[in-house]
């Protein structure tokens, strides 16, 4: 007999004390599996849709229903990244509707680079804030960079403005690859044109992952790229106009 993928997901990890994953304290569950291939990625091992563990919708909400309290007196709630959380997008579904009865706020943490079927808008429909990770605003850059274009990643963040959804933008400033003036500016014009963003963070690139990938007998793609310092991310904030 098949799954019922809405009632079971594969999952990488859970933190129940989150603060840097959308507003207040939040429960953050990590899926597991990504069609992606960042070269910067630092949750490496959370590639394989095969990995990580089962777990039920069921389980998962009595465990969120724990920090209840707590998450939702912060302002805070549930995010959900991964790898990519849209890979088990009708898992997602059935979860943030039951949040929705719970009252506890909903977040996706994704790159948006997938195609919006029928349930990726009946999703949308239960989720208060999506934090999308701009990879590169070039398309040919972020191919070398991530594997794919950034056609489906650009068209989702259009989708959430037409459509009333709160953004928070996420860009990783890798020195050499995402830090170009040009593309800064052009990322800038692109934020412009979303009716709904409130928030644009840079996350300066560090290489913390790379024993993951070690770890994993694998060659870690970025070696000898020097981390971002608070220089390149001021710089980068003040092309950008982020106060």
């Amino acid at each position: 007999m098949d799954k019922d993928l809405s009632k079971i997901a594969r999952i990488h990890s859970m933190e129940s004390f989150g603060t840097v994953d959308g507003p207040g304290i939040r429960f953050v569950l990590f899926l597991q599996g990504c069609s992606l291939k960042c070269k910067y990625c630092h949750n490496r091992d959370t590639w394989d849709i095969n990995g990580g563990e089962e777990k039920t919708l069921e389980e998962i909400v009595e465990k969120i229903k724990n920090y209840k309290n707590y998450i939702t007196i912060s302002g805070g709630g549930v995010t959900v990244t991964g790898g990519e959380p849209l890979l088990q997008v009708k898992f997602l579904i059935e979860l943030f509707k039951a949040l929705k009865k719970e009252k506890i706020h909903t977040c996706i943490d994704t790159s948006g680079m997938v195609n919006i079927t029928e349930d990726i808008k009946e999703l949308l429909k239960y989720t208060d804030l999506v934090l999308l990770d701009i990879k590169h605003i070039d398309d040919e850059k972020c191919k070398k960079l991530v594997g794919v274009s950034n056609k489906k990643e650009l068209e989702f963040a259009r989708y959430l403005s037409d459509n009333n959804i709160k953004i928070w933008i996420r860009q990783v400033l890798i020195p050499g690859y995402t830090d170009d003036e040009k593309d800064l500016l052009k990322l800038k014009e692109f934020l412009g044109t979303l009716k709904t963003l409130e928030k644009v963070q840079i996350l300066k690139y560090h290489n913390l992952g790379k024993h993951k990938w070690e770890k994993m007998g694998l060659k870690y793609e970025l070696e000898g790229v020097r981390e971002a310092t608070i220089e390149d991310e001021e710089r980068a904030k003040k092309i950008l106009e982020i106060i």
